[in-house]
């Protein structure tokens, strides 16, 4: 199904989540509407704590909604199991976190095949994938390197093979450019945007970096956890 290359990817209706913190509620998304279609990509900006990284985890699957829906692909999230979630998420969605989350004791090959192991593919398979992914990311000369072995801007390009090595509908990322120099962020930049354009992945992008969020197709804004289109 992650293989249509038109329609909506992911959406959500009147999505609202509120924490509890002791006696208090403090509601932290109220009545969230989105639509992503295949192919798009998308800025979301706020101030820290105004839910940016809440409304990732909850389009991801990751965390429980408080009221409304999230459809992935057209299939309802909350009426999933969390082992369905978990295959959902593994078949149409990639994850890139400002931190890279590499497993330091494995390769750089080892971590981008990780998500195709986990899905049962043999590592005959998983292997070249993985090995053609980091040649699109321009780390062919480094797979068999570790994480502590690469750069920062290394360690954050295997980060997104690793997300897009499953050619997922959607990635999902949370300040993918925050620990990076602004050469690196550049790079990063150019690649989303070449990975975008060859693969029809869309992309949701948190970030507090203004020139990346300049360089989506729509900017969004989270104000009091209402969400805002910002024009030009």
């Amino acid at each position: 199904m992650n293989n249509q290359k038109t329609g909506v990817v992911i959406s959500c209706r009147e999505l609202s989540k509120t924490y509890q913190l002791g006696n208090l509620n403090v509601p932290v998304l109220k009545g969230v509407n989105l639509e992503v279609q295949r192919g798009e990509r998308i800025a979301i900006v706020g101030a820290s704590g105004s839910g940016k990284s809440t409304l990732l985890h909850l389009l991801g699957g990751l965390d429980q909604v408080s009221s409304g829906s999230v459809q992935i692909l057209g299939q309802a999230v909350q009426q999933m199991s969390e082992v369905q979630r978990g295959e959902l998420r593994n078949r149409s969605l990639g994850f890139v976190y400002q931190f890279h989350h590499l497993l330091a004791e494995f390769t750089a090959l080892e971590n981008v095949a990780m998500p195709l192991l986990i899905r049962g593919m043999k590592h005959s398979k998983a292997n070249p994938r993985a090995a053609a992914m980091l040649e699109q990311v321009g780390l062919a000369a480094r797979i068999q390197h570790l994480p502590s072995e690469l750069s920062g801007g290394e360690r954050q390009r295997v980060a997104v093979a690793r997300a897009l090595v499953t050619e997922p509908a959607c990635v999902l990322a949370d300040e993918p450019t925050g620990n990076l120099d602004r050469n690196s962020a550049q790079a990063l930049f150019e690649l989303m945007q070449q990975l975008n354009a060859k693969l029809n992945t869309s992309f949701i992008v948190v970030t507090h970096d203004f020139e990346l969020a300049g360089r989506m197709q729509r900017r969004l804004r989270l104000i009091d956890g209402v969400l805002q289109t910002e024009h030009d």
